[in-house]
């Protein structure tokens, strides 16, 4: 029984950790095509923090950016992949 109720308390503990998007960032690019889309291309939701998450991120769109002959944009917003 005392099993169990560590096994619940340790899910639900679990659960609410994983619904927590305050510290995620996601990085988005447009089309060279269309510039009003907005297309995922990776999520950042490591558990060392918003900080972190974000300055990886940005790092990521920078390198993605910064390639010789990118037409495209690339930027990052908080929170989890929204279409």
């Amino acid at each position: 029984m005392i099993g169990r109720l560590f096994a619940i308390a340790g899910i639900s503990v679990a659960l609410a950790a994983c619904s927590d998007q305050g510290g995620t960032y996601t990085l988005y690019r447009n089309s060279a095509l269309d510039p009003s889309m907005r297309i995922h291309v990776a999520s950042f939701d490591s558990g060392d923090g918003a900080e972190y998450n974000q300055e990886n991120c940005q790092v990521a769109a920078d390198l993605f950016g910064g390639q010789t002959g990118i037409s495209t944009r690339f930027w990052c917003e908080k929170g989890r992949f929204e279409q």
